[in-house]
This record gives structure tokens, sequence and C-alpha cells, in this order.
């Protein structure tokens, strides 16, 4: 089985607001919006990770 390719920050940010864009524009069908929303939060939590983990690398290196 091959393993699944790991979303970049910019592809992860893409995906939230296009999700964020067919609620705004209410194109989420009501049978897919907690699927959509779970995702969303998903997305949000990995980019925080990697804010996260950019900001400690980039101390490390100013130190």
């Amino acid at each position: 089985m091959a393993k699944k390719k790991e979303l970049t920050y910019a592809e992860a940010m893409d995906a939230v607001e296009q999700i964020l864009s067919r609620f705004r524009n209410e194109e989420i069908d009501v049978d897919i919006l907690t699927s959509e929303v779970l995702r969303a939060t998903e997305l949000i939590a990995l980019c925080k990770a990697r804010l996260h983990k950019a900001e400690e690398e980039v101390g490390k290196i100013l130190e």
C-alpha cells in the first residue's frame, strides 16, 4: 500500500479556504457538513502544528 502524501502548509490552508468558501456560499450539503467541519478542523490542527514547529526551529537558529 502506498504511503499517503502529506499535505504542505499551503495545500492545507487552500483546502480550508475551499471548505469555508463552499460553506459561505451555502454549497455544502447538510449531509456532508459534519465531515467537512471535521476535515477543516484536522487541516487547521495540521497548520498550527507546522507553524509551531517552524517557530521553534527559527527560535533555535536565532539563539
